[in-house]
């Protein structure tokens, strides 16, 4: 028992780091209808920021997020702004390709500026832990599973409190309707791809303490935070948090019981039995017959 109470805390304290990862992607997909193939790239990139304000000035990678979060925002919103913006008046389903784009080009400039050699951030805490009724509980995981969760609730504050949320639903609803209230959909597409790369800002900093990295992590981690909102329905913020949890407990799970060597493979057998069961995702909303939508 007390091996598996260890092993489900591990996981969902993994989980809770997987869905703030994922839900930038979700909330990208869920207002705009965008895959951001480049969603690792930037939670790459992030990673290495937090590096570089940690080896250069010992600022904490959790404090580095909230320094990283607006310089993200702001590359997200140029992105959007010169290339997003302009192919999608040419073609929707251009995005994919050039968000792609987008993540080989910043693998690139990342392996330029800071070489191709492995990095991770090690504060004086990662690789300490608290000892609770005989359970084992990773410091560094756990503060990084208190940030995802404070940043997943101002998240959910800023999109059901704020006009900004009002205006993000509207447009993702009803773009004419939107319109006829004063609402312009590009405008808050802007805004939303921004918010969506800044929150990468703090998947990034947990990364760079829980996990080595290089320039070409982008791609297992693309995979897994696709596997995220796949789970949970993409569009879907709720379903973002459940898939991480979900998927970080199983991962667990098959470390614990089976083997190490299966972990990888748990994303997409857990794909292929939502797929199966609920091909819209656990938290995607059925389609609605009267409308097509």
């Amino acid at each position: 028992m007390g091996l598996l109470i260890q092993t489900l805390i591990f996981g969902l304290l993994v989980g809770g780091v997987y869905a703030l990862m994922s839900s930038g992607l979700t909330l990208v997909f869920g207002v705009m209808g965008i895959v951001n193939m480049a969603q690792g790239a930037f939670l790459i990139l992030a990673a290495y920021l937090s590096f570089s304000l940690w080896s250069r000035t010992g600022v904490d990678p959790i404090l580095a997020a909230f320094i990283v979060a607006p310089v993200m925002g702001l590359i997200g919103w140029l992105l959007y702004k010169g290339v997003v913006e302009r192919v999608q008046r040419v073609d929707q389903g251009l995005t994919v390709v050039a968000t792609f784009s987008l993540a080989i080009i910043a693998e690139g400039v990342t392996a330029l500026i800071w070489g191709p050699d492995p990095r991770a951030v090690t504060p004086s805490y990662f690789n300490q832990a608290f000892h609770v009724a005989g359970i084992v509980i990773p410091r560094a995981q756990l503060y990084a599973a208190l940030l995802c969760a404070a940043v997943m609730v101002a998240l959910g504050f800023l999109l059901s409190g704020t006009w900004l949320g009002r205006a993000i639903t509207a447009s993702s609803e009803n773009e004419e309707g939107a319109r006829l209230v004063g609402i312009e959909p590009g405008r808050v597409g802007a805004w939303i791809f921004a918010l969506s790369v800044a929150t990468t800002a703090f998947g990034g900093a947990t990364l760079s303490f829980l996990y080595e990295f290089v320039p070409d992590s982008q791609d297992s981690w693309i995979g897994l935070t696709l596997s995220v909102v796949i789970l949970g329905g993409l569009g879907s913020v709720p379903g973002a948090v459940l898939g991480g949890l979900l998927l970080g407990v199983a991962e667990a799970l098959t470390t614990a019981y089976v083997s190490v060597r299966w972990t990888t493979s748990v994303p997409y057998v857990m794909i292929l039995l939502v797929l199966f069961i609920r091909p819209r995702g656990i938290f995607s909303p059925a389609l609605r017959e009267d409308t097509g939508t």
